[in-house]
């Protein structure tokens, strides 16, 4: 019986098909870096072109914690969720590095986040920001677990 229970909390793993389809249906997530033995966790709104995940960091000002932990850090993690009760709820994990995006690839960056991308308004449009960086995440490997099967 109790191996049952955890069983149900474990999940049921998703298809490549079917977490990359939840990719393409989300817009934000939760980008996982690391530097030395500092573990740091950005909720980001991604775009999904099928083979990359692209996102913009707005720089305030010179320095950038996010920008600076993107930098050292060699393999990122990416989580992608959603949880509408302890029975009904489905999470990709993407695994892989990122890196800047050049100026001649803004055009994917761009096409990428306006088809999924979902931008909170979290800054105000009175406060000046220096930068404008574009990332893209170059994956490794994607892996989903889901609640049960869906139908």
């Amino acid at each position: 019986m109790e191996h049952d229970r955890f069983a149900e909390l474990q999940g049921i793993e998703m298809s490549g098909e079917e977490a990359e389809r939840f990719l393409r249906q989300q817009g934000f997530g939760v980008l996982s870096l690391a530097r030395e033995n500092e573990a740091y966790g950005i909720p980001i709104s991604f775009g999904y072109d099928d083979e990359n995940l692209y996102f913009v960091l707005l720089r305030p000002g010179a320095q950038s914690k996010k920008e600076a932990f993107i930098r050292e850090t060699e393999t990122a993690s990416f989580l992608v969720y959603d949880v509408d009760d302890k029975h009904d709820w489905r999470s990709v994990v993407v695994t892989g590095r990122v890196e800047p995006v050049d100026d001649d690839e803004w055009p994917a960056l761009r096409d990428a986040l306006e088809e999924n991308a979902w931008f909170p308004s979290l800054f105000s449009e009175t406060q000046p920001m220096q930068d404008i960086l574009g990332w893209r995440f170059v994956v490794d490997e994607i892996t989903g677990q889901k609640s049960h099967e869906t139908t």
